[in-house]
């Protein structure tokens, strides 16, 4: 018997409009997540390094960038995580 594909699953369970709901609903936390892990992995930063950069413990930077984290970053913590990895926080919105 062939196993499921995770990309098989993910199409079959979209299906179900309820979690296809939950899905986009988790979207741009999820893509936030990632976009901070891709961004300090580029600036070659360990969560050490950055944490002690931003004066914080590794322990914050870890919960941040959890896509399972219970809240969320406020504005000025994601400015302070760009500043520094070298970038600056842009937030837009774009029409439904």
């Amino acid at each position: 018997m062939k196993r499921t594909t995770f990309s098989e699953f993910k199409t079959k369970a979209l299906q179900n409009p309820k979690v296809k709901e939950e899905y986009e609903a988790l979207a741009p936390a999820y893509q936030l997540r990632k976009s901070l892990v891709a961004l300090r992995k580029e600036a070659g930063l360990t969560q050490s390094e950055l944490a002690e950069i931003m004066h914080t413990q590794k322990s914050n930077i870890s919960r941040l960038e959890s896509v399972s984290a219970k809240s969320s970053p406020k504005i000025s913590t994601l400015e302070e995580y760009a500043k520094a990895v070298g970038y600056k926080l842009k937030i837009n919105f774009e029409p439904m």
